[in-house]
């Protein structure tokens, strides 16, 4: 799937416009009105999930990046578009070792709660390393995405940091696994935050994720 031209330049012209943090919300009691769809991003700690929202939304410092893996166990909800057109979702990192297990324990609770409860979540993006390929971790994820019956589109992040042949296997090897999962979108996208590689295609996808 390639998104065509006009898709491509609505999605950059979207992007492009007002989008602004509206809220953290550490517990679901704090979450915002559901009032316009949502897409969220999930991610293991440092896979680059921050930097890729910024590189998506062209703005430096909207999501905040972190040096210490796991430190944010909140919901942090965008506003993109004036008048509301749509929001992101930037869910806390997972699969972090140094995490107490009543933090794991409490990210698990928020995470499925918000997962299975939510029905203005159209889509979630899971956000896979390139240089080390699915982990457990992301297996984790993608069950409880599949048990909630929430589609998401599996997102190659640092695609730059590999040779062409190693990440050619690695998208084959995504898809192939991808294709054994119920929720799983069968397009798997690789991009790079750094070097601006498939975040066209992305925002594409976000769009279209919010239109179904």
């Amino acid at each position: 799937m390639t998104a065509d031209l006009d898709a491509l330049e609505t999605a950059r012209k979207i992007f492009s416009g007002p989008i602004s943090f509206l809220k953290s919300a550490p517990d679901l009691k704090f979450l915002p009105d559901p009032v316009a769809n949502e897409v969220a991003f999930a991610g293991r700690s440092n896979v680059g999930k921050s930097s890729l929202i910024n590189a998506l939304t062209n703005r430096n410092g909207l999501a905040r990046t972190s040096n210490t893996p796991g430190r944010t166990q909140e919901l942090n909800f965008f506003d993109v578009g004036e008048p509301l057109r749509f929001r992101l979702v930037d869910m806390p990192g997972y699969g972090f070792a140094e995490a107490p297990k009543d933090v794991v324990k409490k990210w698990r609770f928020l995470v499925n709660d918000f997962l299975r409860g939510r029905q203005v979540l159209k889509r979630a993006l899971v956000l896979i390393d390139s240089r080390h390929g699915i982990k457990d971790v992301d297996r984790d994820i993608m069950d409880m995405l599949d048990a909630a019956a929430v589609s998401y589109h599996l997102v190659l992040t640092k695609s730059d940091k590999i040779k062409a042949s190693t990440l050619a296997a690695i998208l084959a090897q995504t898809a192939e696994e991808g294709r054994k999962r119920p929720a799983a979108h069968p397009h798997i996208i690789p991009t790079s935050s750094e070097k601006g590689m498939g975040l066209p295609e992305l925002r594409a996808a976000v769009l279209e994720a919010i239109n179904t």
